[in-house]
C-alpha cells in the first residue's frame, strides 16, 4: 500500500486523482471504488471543471483512507470536504456502500485554486496538479512568488509569475496585519477583504479611461510574461486579481481605520450634509492612500460604488438615521449586483462574443466598453440620489418638499440620459428603430429626433 498525504485544504477529488497517478491509474478508474450518484461539472467545452468535488458516504470515506495509507483523522484535519454529508448518499438504503456525489467546490466549501506544483512537489514528491480551497485573499505562493488562480474557469493557466512584481507579494505579507485589525474592530476579515476587492475591481473597469493610470498596465504586461499583445482583453480578465491585489490590501485597511470614517464624515459636512465635489477630502485621501494622487476627482464622481455604500451608512450611523422597517445597515455589508464578475463567469463572455462575430446579437460584442460604462454610471448616479432621499421625511414643509423635487428631478434627468444613450446603443446595433421606441413606450418619430439631437450634441 502506497502512502499518500492530503495537502492542506485540498478537494477531495483532488486528492484521489493524486493516489491515482501514485498507483499509475486515471482517476475515473480509481473512482469506480465508489458508487457515484451523479457526474462531475463540466466547461461548455466539454471538459471537466477542476473545481469539481466529490464527498463521500462513512464507508466512502473509510475507502479513501485505506487508499491513502493515512488514518481518518489526517484527511479529517487537511480536507475540507471529507466530512460533508451528502443526504442522497448519507441516508439512503444502500448507506453501508462506499458512495461518492459530485459536488462543485463553491458549494461545498468556497473558492478554489490551484495549488503551486512546486510546493506539492516538496510537501508529496508529486509534482502534480493539485487544487485546494482557497480564498482569493491568500492567494500568493510566498516560496515560489506565483499567484494561485481559480480553478473554476476553463482556461489552461494554473498559476502567474510574480518574481517581477514585489508589491503583489509585499501586499500578500501585510494581509495577516489588516485581517488582525479586522477582528479588533469587529468585522469578518473576509468581509473586509470582499468589499476592498469590489471596490477596487470596479476602479480596474474605469481605469481603462484614466489617462494618468500607469501601475496597472505595467503590471498586467509583466503577468502576461512581458506583453499583452493583441489578447489585452483575454489578460485584463485573468490578470485583475494579482494586479490589483496591492490597491484591495491598501484600501481594506484604510477603511477600518477609524480615522478614514472620520475623514468619510467630515468630508460629508456632518450634520449639515453638502454635495460631493471633485475636492471631496474622503476620495483624495484615499487616492493617496493608493499612491495616485490625481484619483479623488475620479472617485468622488463614482456614485453607484461600493465605496459610496461603506461612505454613506457611515455617515448615516453617526447622523442617527433610520431606514426603512427591516433594513440593516451594515458598511460592510456588500449588494449582489455590485459583486465583481469572476474571471470565470467573464471568459465565458468573451467566448460567446467571439462565437457571436460582432453580428450585434451580443450586447457586450456590439456596445464599446465605454458606452456601456456610461450608461451604468448615469444609472448608479440616479440610484445614488434617491438613496439619499431615505429618511427626509422630517422637517418643514418646504424643506421636505425642496429636497424631494430637487434630488428626483436630478435623478430623472440622468435617467432621460441613460434612456438615449441606451436606445443609442441599441439601434446603432442594428436593433429596428420601433421596437426600440415600443420599449422606451415613445412614439418611433419622437425617439427619432430625440436620438437625432443627441448625436448633435455628442
Amino acid at each position: 500500500m502506497l502512502r499518500t498525504v492530503p495537502l492542506a485544504g485540498e478537494l477531495t477529488a483532488s486528492l484521489i486523482s493524486r493516489v491515482a497517478a501514485r498507483y499509475g491509474l486515471t482517476a475515473s478508474s480509481v473512482m469506480r471504488l465508489w458508487t457515484c450518484r451523479n457526474s462531475p461539472s463540466r466547461h461548455d467545452g466539454g471538459g471537466v471543471r477542476a473545481d469539481a468535488d466529490v464527498v463521500l458516504n462513512g464507508a466512502g470515506r473509510g475507502v479513501l483512507a485505506e487508499l491513502c495509507g493515512v488514518e481518518p483523522a489526517v484527511l479529517v484535519r487537511a480536507l475540507p470536504s471529507f466530512t460533508v454529508d451528502d443526504p442522497k448518499i448519507s441516508n439512503s438504503r444502500d448507506a453501508s456502500l462506499a458512495q461518492a456525489r459530485w459536488r462543485a467546490a463553491a458549494a461545498v466549501a468556497g473558492e478554489a485554486a490551484f495549488g503551486c506544483r512546486l510546493c506539492t512537489a516538496r510537501r508529496t514528491g508529486q509534482a502534480l496538479r493539485a487544487v485546494r480551497y482557497l480564498p482569493r485573499r491568500q492567494r500568493v505562493c510566498l516560496r515560489h512568488g506565483r499567484w494561485l488562480l481559480d480553478a473554476d474557469a476553463d482556461q489552461p493557466l494554473e498559476h502567474l509569475d510574480l518574481r517581477l512584481l514585489p508589491e503583489v507579494v509585499a501586499a500578500q505579507r501585510r494581509w495577516p496585519g489588516v485581517a488582525r485589525r479586522a477582528v479588533r474592530a469587529g468585522v469578518e476579515p473576509a468581509q473586509a477583504f470582499t468589499l476592498a476587492h469590489a471596490v477596487v475591481a470596479r476602479w480596474w473597469e474605469q481605469a481603462l479611461y484614466w489617462e494618468q493610470e500607469e501601475v496597472w498596465p505595467r503590471r498586467l504586461h509583466h503577468l502576461a510574461g512581458g506583453n499583452a499583445g493583441s489578447r489585452l482583453e483575454w489578460w485584463r480578465i485573468v490578470g485583475r486579481d494579482p494586479a490589483i491585489f496591492p490597491e484591495v490590501t491598501a484600501v481594506a485597511q484604510a477603511l477600518l481605520e477609524p480615522a478614514m470614517a472620520e475623514v468619510a464624515w467630515r468630508a460629508s459636512g456632518g450634520m449639515q450634509p453638502r454635495a460631493r465635489g471633485a475636492d471631496d477630502a474622503f476620495c483624495h485621501r484615499l487616492g493617496e492612500l493608493v499612491g495616485r494622487t490625481w484619483l479623488g476627482p475620479e472617485l468622488a464622481a463614482d456614485h453607484g460604488s461600493p465605496l459610496n455604500d461603506w461612505r454613506g451608512a457611515i455617515v448615516r450611523a453617526r447622523r442617527h438615521e433610520t431606514g426603512p422597517p427591516g433594513w440593516r445597515e451594515d458598511p460592510w455589508r456588500l449588494k449582489r449586483e455590485q459583486q465583481p464578475a469572476t474571471m470565470a463567469g467573464q471568459l465565458r463572455v468573451l467566448a460567446a462574443e467571439a462565437q457571436s462575430g460582432g453580428s450585434g446579437t451580443r450586447w457586450r460584442a456590439t456596445v464599446s466598453a465605454e458606452q456601456r460604462f456610461r450608461i451604468t454610471q448615469l444609472v448608479d448616479e440616479a440610484r445614488e440620489q434617491l438613496v439619499e432621499l431615505r429618511g427626509v421625511h422630517s422637517g418643514t414643509t418646504a424643506e421636505v418638499a425642496r429636497t424631494l423635487l430637487e434630488h428626483l428631478s436630478h435623478s430623472a434627468a440622468l435617467i432621460d440620459q441613460a434612456l438615449v444613450h441606451t436606445a443609442t446603443a441599441a439601434v446603432a446595433a442594428g436593433v429596428a428603430l420601433e421596437e426600440v421606441a415600443a420599449w422606451c413606450r415613445l412614439p418611433a418619430q419622437e425617439l427619432a429626433e430625440v436620438l437625432a439631437v443627441g448625436e448633435g450634441e455628442d
